[in-house]
């Protein structure tokens, strides 16, 4: 049996009509940079986020980039964020001149460790409050902002950085490219608030292999300031208004119309493809629970309990009624939509080779941290830095988890595993 690790043609059969006449559209008013489809798309998105304004861009690399511009961090200045998620995350703090200042990950749900950026901030910082700022000790760099990465499909534990940032001053840019439509019970809401609403800018990806993927490179960036909405839209466009008169420099970050076209057909179905995901994984969830594999050091992904956050939401409710409408509202969150299953396995590359043998794909989500990267060797982290980034490094593995996958290739996926542990 195949089991590829994602199946994109599975998907365009189910929708390829819808697809096909809504690109047709696009290509009939022959306008193919911004324009009414993307404007379409920015307010779909920004509605589904739960946020007021949405800024269609070229990727969500550039998402984060333009985030950053918006602000002005640059030379001098420094963003808090992890090692252990994807380049442009860091990259793109590194690019506009900034230093990123790593700090460790929950080992469970791979998110950034609230405990980590207390500690950083306590050892590592003092605060100004002259000047309202937060200084890094050794260097004199003035940090500026946190960059929380929502991995996997769920997010990093909000409240405690939001309330972190206020108190030091920082931006908050919420990396959500794999996370878009996930819930978190913010205890500023009275409804679980989304993954790109709660931080200052969000920034997703439209990369075909996420839930909500284009049919080549697209970002967006959510945000509830009308000024920066506008500043955003400026930055996009080499930062011309009107065109030709540049107040800044900006970059070209513009979003295609055929892009847009075809996620807002795709966003229609979005909810019933991360309902299917959540099937898929608790089903291997359920067959992962055969014994034998826990003695061998396999780890299915777990999904956080916020139950701290729940406990106090609720018992800030003033009446049973509300009580049980948070309560039956909290029993569909969609606290992991998993954009990704990763496992955590023993000898796991010999794992990896042995499915790969059986015709089943997987991926190394991200095989080496950010912190030993080669390119940022002048930020001076060495191994042993960030244990826990650089245990999930070396255990974690991703499998299919897309949402026509059927069961009977997932049974074919755990008992290849099986067979691998037994041998």
């Amino acid at each position: 049996m195949k089991v590829p690790l994602l199946d994109l043609k599975a998907q365009y059969q189910v929708i390829k009509e819808e697809v096909k006449e809504a690109m047709e559209e696009v290509l009939e008013s022959q306008h193919f940079i911004l324009g009414p489809t993307v404007e379409a798309l920015e307010r779909a998105i920004a509605s589904y986020c739960g946020c007021r304004y949405g800024v269609g861009v070229s990727s969500g690399t550039d998402a984060l980039l333009i985030a950053l511009m918006v602000k002005g961090i640059g030379p001098g200045e420094g963003v808090i964020t992890v090692p252990y998620t994807f380049f442009s995350t860091a990259g793109c703090v590194y690019r506009l001149g900034a230093r990123p200042f790593f700090v460790d990950i929950d080992p469970l749900t791979y998110n950034m460790s609230p405990h980590a950026i207390e500690t950083f901030i306590e050892t590592e910082c003092d605060f100004d409050s002259s000047a309202g700022a937060l200084l890094h000790k050794t260097s004199g760099t003035r940090i500026r902002a946190i960059i929380p990465v929502h991995l996997y499909g769920q997010c990093a534990q909000m409240d405690r950085i939001m309330e972190m940032a206020r108190g030091h001053n920082l931006v908050v840019i919420e990396d959500g490219a794999q996370a878009i439509g996930t819930e978190y019970p913010y205890l500023k809401s009275d409804q679980p608030a989304r993954a790109g609403s709660m931080g200052h800018f969000g920034c997703f990806s439209f990369f075909p292999s996420k839930n909500l993927g284009g049919f080549g490179d697209g970002g967006m960036v959510t945000t509830n300031e009308e000024e920066m909405a506008e500043k955003l839209k400026i930055l996009r466009t080499h930062g011309s208004k009107p065109k030709y008169y540049h107040q800044l420099v900006g970059g070209n970050f513009r979003l295609d119309a055929l892009q847009a076209a075809v996620l807002l057909v795709k966003l229609k179905y979005l909810d019933a493809w991360t309902n299917k995901r959540r099937q898929n994984a608790a089903y291997y969830n359920s067959l992962f629970q055969q014994p034998g594999l826990v003695e061998k050091g396999f780890v299915t992904p777990p999904q956080a309990v916020w139950e701290n956050i729940l406990s106090e939401k609720l018992s800030n409710q003033k009446s049973e009624t509300s009580n049980s409408k948070f309560e039956i509202r909290n029993s569909k969150l969609m606290g992991h939509i998993y954009n990704q299953y990763v496992i955590r396995a023993k000898r796991r590359d010999e794992l990896r080779a042995h499915l790969k043998e059986h015709g089943v794909g997987t991926e190394i989500y991200y095989p080496l941290p950010l912190h030993l990267q080669s390119c940022f060797a002048e930020l001076g982290y060495k191994a042993g830095d960030f244990p826990e980034s650089e245990k999930a490094a070396a255990e974690t593995l991703a499998l299919p988890i897309y949402p026509e996958l059927e069961p009977a290739q997932q049974e074919y996926v755990v008992d290849k595993i099986h067979a691998f542990y037994a041998s």
